[in-house]
Order: C-alpha cells, then sequence, then structure tokens
C-alpha cells in the first residue's frame, strides 16, 4: 500500500505539528497558502520532518518510497518535545507502514533504542568547611583550616543487554580559596568504571565501585578495585575482594608527615563479607560485617597521629594487618523518624582500636520534591585505626562528641545541607569544632 506525501503527512506526522503555533514559512512553491495542507507542511518543513526537493517544490502528489517514509519516520520520531498522545500516533504511523518500511524500518527503530541504551546522571556541588583543632589541650591556639571545594560530577550508564549495565563516575574538583586543583596535572578523575548484573536475588560488580559499608559509613566511604557478589531477598550476604588506595583515606590524612604518607607506596589489599537485614515493610534492620585489609602502611604508623600525636598503631611492634568486625541496628518509628547505631573494632590494632556512633534522623530532603527538608543529631566516637576510609563531613576521625545537621531543598533537584561538630581528641582530649556546608545541584 502506497500513500501520497500530503495524505501521509496530515493524517499521522501532522501531529508533530500539532501542539506549535503555526508562524513558519512557507518553502514550497506548489503549496499555495489557500491550500488545506499549507500549515501542516510549513511547520513540519520548519521542524525539519521534511524537506522536499531541490527544485523548491513539495510534489505532495508524488508517491512515496521506503526510503523517504522512513526518513519522514526517523526525524518525526527523533522530535523529543511532543506530547505522548502524538507520540502514540507516531507510532501508529510506523505500524501503519510496517510493510513498506519492512527492514528498513526496524534499523530505525533499533537505532532510537541504542540511543536510549546510554543515561547521563550528575551534579555540581560546592563544600565549604572550617576545621579548628586546639594545637595542646586548654590552649588558646587553634590549628584553623578551610576548603572551598567545588566538584563536577557525570556518572554515565550503559544497559549491555537486560541482566547487565557499564557504569563510570567522572569527578572535576577546584578549590575556590586558590581557584585550581590541588594538583592541576590531575584534576579530572575516572573514579569509578565497573559493570553490574542484575539477577533475581542476586547481583555483582566487577571493576572500581564505590564501597559504602552498611553500618552508615563507620569504616569504609570511598572505591574498591575488584568483584563483590551480593544474594539474598531479606538477608543478603555480600561478599568482595580487591585493592583499596588508602593514601587519601581518613587514616592517611592523620598519620601521614609533611615528608611522607604511610600509604602512598602500598595499595592495601581487602576482602569482606557483610550480612545485613532489611525489609521495606519492616520497621527493624540490621547487620554485621567482616573486613581484612593488608598494606605496610600499617607498619609505619609511627604515632605520627594528627589528632592524636605519639598514639601508635601497635604497641611495641608492628603489622601490615587490620582486621575490622562490625554492627549496626536500626529501628523506624514511623514514616518520618528513625533511630540507628552501629559498632566496629580493630581488633589488630592496640590503640583507637574502635568506632562507634548513634544518631536520631527525623523526614530528610527529597531531591525531586521541592519545599521537603530533614534534620538529626548524634554521637560519633571514630577511632582512626578503625574508622581508616570513614564518613568524615563535619566530624573528625580521631575525635568523639556530637553532630547536627539539616538538610532542605528549596528548589527542585537543588538540595542545601548544614552540619556542625563539637568534640575532643580521643587520646589527646584537644577540643575540635567544624562548621560544613554543601550545595548540590542535580541533572
Amino acid at each position: 500500500m502506497k500513500k501520497t506525501l500530503v495524505s501521509a503527512l496530515t493524517t499521522a506526522i501532522v501531529v508533530g505539528a500539532a501542539s506549535t503555533t503555526f508562524a513558519a514559512a512557507n518553502p514550497f512553491s506548489d503549496v499555495p497558502a489557500d491550500h488545506w495542507a499549507y500549515d501542516a507542511v510549513s511547520q513540519l518543513a520548519a521542524d525539519g520532518v521534511i524537506d522536499g526537493y531541490g527544485d523548491s517544490t513539495f510534489q505532495g502528489d508524488k508517491n512515496i518510497t521506503r526510503y523517504e517514509m522512513a526518513q519522514m519516520v526517523a526525524k518525526a520520531m527523533a522530535k523529543t518535545d511532543v506530547s505522548a498522545q502524538d507520540k502514540a500516533l507516531i507510532d501508529k504511523l510506523a505500524a501503519e507502514f510496517s510493510d513498506e518500511l519492512n527492514n528498513l524500518g526496524v534499523r530505525v527503530s533499533n537505532l532510537e533504542r541504542n540511543a536510549d541504551k546510554v543515561k547521563w546522571n550528575g551534579k555540581m556541588e560546592y563544600t565549604y568547611a572550617s576545621n579548628r583543632i586546639e594545637t595542646a589541650k586548654n590552649s588558646d591556639v587553634k590549628d584553623k583550616t578551610n576548603s572551598d571545594e567545588l566538584l563536577f560530577r557525570l556518572e554515565p550508564s550503559a544497559e549491555v543487554n537486560d541482566h547487565w549495565h557499564v557504569n563510570a563516575r567522572l569527578d572535576a574538583k577546584t578549590y575556590m580559596d586558590s581557584d585550581s586543583g590541588k594538583d592541576d596535572s590531575d584534576n579530572v578523575k575516572l573514579k569509578r568504571i565497573y559493570a553490574q548484573g542484575d539477577y533475581k536475588n542476586f547481583s555483582t560488580q566487577l571493576g572500581k565501585f564505590g564501597l559504602y559499608t552498611p553500618e552508615q559509613g563507620l569504616v569504609f566511604d570511598d572505591e574498591m578495585s575488584g568483584a563483590k557478589v551480593t544474594f539474598g531477598k531479606d538477608l543478603k550476604a555480600s561478599l568482595y575482594a580487591g585493592r583499596i588506595d588508602l593514601k587519601d583515606s581518613a587514616i592517611a590524612q592523620n598519620t601521614k608527615t609533611e615528608t611522607a604518607n604511610p600509604f602512598d607506596q602500598d595499595t592495601a589489599n581487602i576482602q569482606g563479607i557483610t550480612l545485613q537485614y532489611a525489609v521495606p515493610t519492616s520497621k527493624l534492620s540490621g547487620g554485621a560485617a567482616y573486613y581484612h585489609l593488608n598494606s605496610d602502611g600499617f607498619k609505619n604508623i609511627a604515632g605520627n597521629n594528627y589528632i592524636n600525636p605519639g598514639v601508635a598503631y601497635k604497641n611495641g611492634g608492628a603489622s601490615d594487618d587490620a582486621n575490622i568486625w562490625s554492627v549496626n541496628l536500626g529501628y523506624n518509628f514511623d514514616g518520618t523518624s528513625r533511630i540507628s547505631g552501629a559498632y566496629a573494632q580493630n581488633t589488630e590494632a592496640d590503640n583507637l582500636e574502635h568506632s562507634w556512633q548513634a544518631f536520631y534522623n527525623y523526614k530528610g530532603a527529597q531531591a525531586e520534591n521541592k519545599n521537603t527538608w530533614g534534620a538529626y543529631a548524634g554521637y560519633r566516637y571514630l577511632g582512626t585505626y578503625t574508622s581508616l576510609f570513614g564518613t568524615q563531613d563535619a566530624q573528625i576521625v580521631g575525635a568523639k562528641g556530637w553532630e547536627v545537621g539539616a538538610d532542605y531543598t528549596p528548589f527542585k533537584n537543588v538540595v542545601a545541607s548544614a552540619k556542625y561538630f563539637n568534640g575532643k581528641g580521643i587520646e589527646s582530649d584537644r577540643d575540635a569544632q567544624t562548621l560544613w556546608g554543601r550545595v548540590d545541584f542535580l541533572f
């Protein structure tokens, strides 16, 4: 079955212009202003759906070829500003001409489907932090550190098939106080790149992926390279093994000197297992975990501790291992309130060998919903040799004390957060305070 250009366009593709104002100039000499299809043809030409012929004619009575029809359908399908009703009519057009399009139409459909396989998310994030730590107990002198960090992040996700995706994270940072990166030669980093397979009650990650441990990041909140498998439904078990770079970790920042970082030369091996119970319909959640790490960096910690000076990893000896176990528990009172707590201990360390925290959370800002907000209060005790790569936005690893915070969504996909920590060094008993703020623009 063949149809003329005018009849085909006005019966179906004309939907591409149905929601627009007809203000386009007529580019075709053989479509006069009083023609019944004048408005539709002019607007479709302006939208790039039809091109006409080289002699500035439309030739609306000419029979269309399969190639011409495929071109028009593809261009109509490529339009992103059509309504749901228009989209349905365009789909009907493709179905009506399925015999004529034949294999050519299938190839057009496949191209469209392939374009949908890659999805992008990202954000621009500004973070301000101000730390104040006493240089000595009861001293009026404080070590003051301020930072103004600007982050741009892209996170593409590409579909391989129904079960597998390839994911990545690219971070670019600049620092407002110096208008540059800390290291201009390495300012843009590929933070994550991994393949993820999802099946019923089973998933796996292969590559470099995020490692956020289930006790709310008490031990790890960064990335590792290797493999991870998770299986189970209500009770999920995760096993992982690989390597983790500790040179920018909390333990490294607390124990490095002006001339040396204990973890610069040896990336740590890591193996772990976590068991976590969490059911959407249950108010109770909890779990346990064990992590083993091996690195010569642990041997090189000789008491050069930033907030707790003189406190060594081992007393009178050295070890290249860390063996950390943890437990966590949480309870949802209703749809708005939650309490949670966690404890972790490094059985290989002799000092600063345990960490714990307890929180009360109320609501929470939702990026997609304007004017939503949340607040929390908690107590954190972060032992330097246990919270190796723990979350420390406002809290300082090696310190103990109270932390409060709040977040708010003033506009859709814009979230503002503020946190304040007030505490002391665990061993040194030196005062420590942090004021921390962040604004995220999500896309």
